[in-house]
């Protein structure tokens, strides 16, 4: 829809597929984003886990028919939806990966705003020359952050992942920007380098381990995590109190965002109001988590 066509309808319907996502920020984020601009936007929770390509195809098509702007998809489904849209964007179709479905006259359009999100927030990590990152995770979210890093030239990124098949994959994606390899281990990977972007849910609540061993942190590492609940994820933790500068998933998070409601409106929104929203949500997180944890019996599952 055009942008004069949003003014003039005022409603906008958008949403989230993926699992788990009771914990996200986006509904927030996009509604008060909508509401500064005069639109009166729902963002929709679609929680399915376990979906099949059947499944996820069923999905996409109510999107279609249901007057659906668009919507996100995050973990597990950001490259099982790639073959299921009509079209995809060029920086998703390079790297074979969504979170961001766009419903133009019926069709819909693939993108991938991690990555310009996460090249927005890791920009003022990086040094002017000499960059080697470590990335952690070679899926949907890891393939993102690869492609932004190359975007901003870092011609040093190593990339591991369990299935190392998986990371020779995305380094063959990656071929004609150069400068990536596959790294053996995580030690491997963190050998010299000055970066280190986890790109796996390990430590996403209520998951509490780190992907990297705490040794392998030091004081001349920056650190992030495309995780933000919580904000401060165990690995984030233990490179702090090594010394190492970190970023939260909070930079990312509102980034993608904001990237995508410009793709699902023709509007750009402020990323200062998305800021606030999304900081209201941690901030009534963390309230609820340290009542939860000093009530007889812990934590509940979150």
């Amino acid at each position: 829809m055009s942008k004069r066509g949003y003014a003039a309808s005022k409603k906008l319907l958008t949403g989230l597929i993926g699992a788990p996502i009771a914990h996200s920020a986006s509904p927030a984020m996009h509604e008060r984003a909508a509401e500064a601009l005069g639109l009166r936007c729902h963002y929709q929770l679609i929680e399915v886990a376990g979906a099949d390509a059947a499944g996820l195809a069923m999905m996409l098509e109510g999107v279609r028919r249901l007057g659906f702007a668009g919507v996100n998809v995050t973990f597990p489904y950001k490259e099982a939806v790639v073959p299921l849209l009509d079209a995809l964007a060029p920086g998703a179709a390079a790297m074979g990966a969504v979170n961001t479905v766009v419903v133009k006259d019926g069709r819909l359009t693939g993108h991938n705003t991690d990555t310009t999100g996460f090249a927005r927030a890791v920009a003022p990590l990086l040094a002017p020359s000499g960059n080697a990152v470590a990335v952690i995770g070679a899926g949907g979210v890891g393939k993102a952050i690869a492609f932004a890093l190359a975007s901003l030239d870092v011609t040093d990124i190593r990339i591991f992942d369990s299935e190392l098949a998986r990371a020779a994959t995305l380094v063959s994606l990656l071929a004609p920007r150069g400068g990536a390899r596959v790294a053996a281990s995580v030690e491997d990977a963190l050998h010299g380098a000055t970066g280190l972007v986890n790109g796996t849910p390990v430590g996403m609540l209520p998951n509490r381990d780190t992907p990297v061993a705490v040794t392998l942190l030091h004081d001349k590492l920056w650190v992030t995590d495309a995780v933000y609940s919580p904000l401060i994820t165990p690995l984030l933790a233990a490179a702090q109190e090594r010394g190492a500068r970190i970023m939260t998933g909070r930079e990312l998070a509102i980034y993608q965002a904001a990237d995508a409601f410009e793709l699902f409106t023709g509007l750009a929104p402020s990323t200062e109001i998305m800021g606030e929203a999304f900081d209201e949500v941690m901030a009534a997180r963390s309230s609820t988590y340290r009542a939860a944890s000093s009530r007889p019996g812990g934590m509940p599952g979150v």
